[in-house]
């Protein structure tokens, strides 16, 4: 049995609205490289289902998910100016939300050691009863959700590394305490929450850490935040699994942010993810594509954190270090505090 699961499918592509940055071309992309590295014959690929509406609305409101059927039934439309919905949208968005649980559910049952869930559209901006951000379903949300609920998990922790903070998972769990939440994230940016001082509220005291790095991070900032706060958060948070948010946003040459990891970094980020659900949680790791707006740094990325899943050597980046940018003291100050909050 190969232990990485990677779950896709061609509907995901039929989400789509002419011109926008979120578009089919993300995945066909990854698709590409991942069969030209010959991962497709080394992960076990696999069909994901839909979604039980009923699972969904754990997560979303009924009346919002009856909005979105509604709306792609009517021909599409925009929910924002950001977001849209086509005829195709509910469908691959409740599919998306079903390889999230699928996955989640194959790692809980030891039928894999961890995944990949290749989908789109991306969920971790959606809130309970509002698309945004891209995103209509909170895909993570909804497999924290079913994990807690019926996969029979005790804690779950949700680690968001897309460049944007990840504000709908957030809101979602920042009063529950069997699910903790980590966002790594550039700010000031879209959606403009995810401040040091949000660190949950009510019975979810304590279970929300974020950490706001200004513009011009990469590599060296973030592994530092994952060794110096998240690892030992999560060590005294003690999951039983990990989910992943996973974007590829924070790529040094996507388009709509300005830090600047590389693949090499995002390899090194996974790596550390995969040590800890080893060390915490006998591997059980599951990561969600989020964001990511080049297409050859997403494929270049994905594919690197799928070959360090599936415990191979990742993936070279097409674009090579960004250029020399010096260290930015706002980092480290926020780095600082972070410690200091969090007592560690």
């Amino acid at each position: 049995m190969r232990s990485t699961g990677l779950y896709y499918s061609p509907q995901f592509l039929l989400h789509e609205a002419p011109g926008h940055p979120e578009a089919p071309a993300r995945l066909t992309a990854a698709w590409a490289l991942l069969e030209q590295h010959g991962l497709l014959l080394d992960l076990a690929l696999c069909q994901p289902a839909p979604a039980d509406l009923a699972v969904v609305e754990q997560v979303h409101a009924a009346h919002y998910i009856r909005s979105v059927r509604a709306l792609a039934a009517d021909g599409g439309g925009w929910v924002d100016s950001d977001t849209f919905v086509s005829p195709a949208s509910f469908d691959a968005a409740v599919l998306a939300a079903g390889a999230a649980v699928d996955a989640t559910a194959a790692v809980l049952a030891g039928r894999q050691r961890n995944a990949f869930v290749l989908v789109r559209p991306p969920g971790h901006h959606a809130v309970r009863d509002r698309a945004m951000g891209f995103c209509l379903f909170n895909n993570v949300a909804v497999a924290a959700q079913w994990a807690v609920k019926a996969g029979g998990a005790q804690r779950v922790l949700i680690v968001d590394f897309d460049v944007h903070h990840g504000n709908g998972t957030q809101d979602i769990f920042y009063e529950r305490a069997d699910v903790c939440f980590f966002s790594i994230h550039q700010f000031p940016l879209y959606p403009g929450t995810g401040r040091l001082a949000e660190t949950g509220g009510g019975a979810g005291a304590g279970t929300t850490a974020n950490v706001p790095l200004p513009p011009g991070c990469g590599n060296h900032e973030y592994l530092r935040a994952f060794d110096e706060i998240l690892i030992p958060l999560a060590r005294r948070w003690r999951p039983d699994l990990i989910l992943v948010s996973a974007g590829y946003d924070a790529h040094w040459r996507d388009p709509l942010a300005n830090m600047r990891l590389t693949v090499e970094g995002y390899a090194a980020l996974v790596d550390c993810l995969c040590a800890l659900a080893a060390e915490l949680c006998a591997g059980r790791l599951v990561m969600m594509l989020e964001g990511g707006y080049n297409l050859d740094a997403i494929a270049a990325a994905a594919v690197a954190s799928a070959q360090v899943l599936a415990d191979q050597p990742p993936v070279g980046d097409p674009y090579g270090q960004p250029p020399p940018h010096p260290l930015s003291p706002r980092a480290e100050q926020v780095l600082a505090a972070a410690r200091q909050q969090w007592d560690l």
